[in-house]
């Protein structure tokens, strides 16, 4: 099983949602972050004053898979959340070890 961890832009979300859903990919877990990376924020102008936001609104979404999901997922998720432009988003691949389903016990893949 493999941990995706996709950062995207906060308007992607129902592209990505809707390409991820499209290749069978059935739960996702979705969370409000803030950062950057290369593009190192921006200035903007606010009552005649200049002030930086080093910190850019993003959201960060987690998908646990199996194994041979994961080429077909990635390709979802950069041709969903793709711009063009700088800040588009990473995405980041993990290994789990071990999944447990709660309400069932099931673990494995079958947890998934």
């Amino acid at each position: 099983m493999k941990k995706i961890e996709a950062i995207i832009k906060p308007f992607k979300l129902d592209d990505v949602k809707e390409a991820l859903h499209a290749v069978g990919m059935q739960g996702m877990t979705v969370t409000e972050a803030k950062g950057f990376g290369r593009q190192r924020g921006h200035t903007e102008l606010y009552r005649g004053a200049e002030y930086v936001v080093d910190f850019l609104p993003k959201l960060k979404v987690e998908l646990v898979i199996a194994d041979d999901s994961v080429a077909g997922a990635i390709d979802a998720i950069s041709k969903a959340a793709h711009t063009g432009k700088i800040g588009d988003g990473k995405i980041f691949v993990s290994e789990i070890t071990e999944a447990v389903r709660i309400r069932t016990g099931e673990t494995g893949e079958g947890a998934l």
